[in-house]
């Protein structure tokens, strides 16, 4: 009758049972499917019902190196999570450079994110974003949110003409 990891029972009466949400949950050490330091291991990784939450740098380099297939909602979790973007941005480098289409999205969702709270960006990821396809969300709130002496030219045209577009579309707003 209950939900899965972190669903309310369907009574409404709380969450579901066995659905922990204690430190063992985090590290994985206290069923023996992750490490005593919180890193984690494959089969922490699959237990996961929600890497949005995960806070720590470590525990998603580890998850690069294994080459865990959800690193990339990882990365987004630590870009909402963490305090400190240098902790962050490497990791949201890695996921841009991945080989793997989807974590490179998502690595393009969490450097949105960093831009947004920190408003911040590190030259390396802007080399990498470069690569994507203009008008994504990490473009967009580069441009929102970073103070544009900071942003390169190539981002700068690619506002600057869309905005030139709108204008012509709507000459009278």
């Amino acid at each position: 009758m209950g939900g899965g990891d972190g669903e309310a029972r369907a009574d409404g009466a709380g969450p579901a049972e066995g659905t922990g949400t204690g430190t063992a949950d985090r590290t994985g050490a206290a069923d023996g499917t992750g490490t005593a330091d919180g890193a984690g291991g494959p089969d922490f990784w699959r237990g996961r019902s929600n890497l949005l939450d995960e806070d720590r740098p470590d525990v998603v380099l580890a998850a690069f190196e294994r080459g865990e297939p959800r690193v990339g909602e990882a990365v987004i979790g630590l870009a909402l999570n963490h305090e400190d973007p240098a902790a962050v941005l490497p990791m949201v480098a890695r996921a841009l450079e991945s080989a793997d289409r989807v974590i490179r999205q998502q690595g393009v969702i969490a450097l949105a994110h960093v831009a947004r709270l920190h408003r911040t960006v590190d030259r390396r990821c802007l080399e990498l974003l470069r690569r994507c396809p203009r008008g994504n969300e990490a473009d967009d709130d580069l441009w929102s949110f970073v103070p544009h002496r900071e942003l390169p030219p190539w981002l700068w045209r690619h506002h600057l003409r869309e905005r030139l577009v709108y204008r012509l579309r709507r000459p009278f707003d």
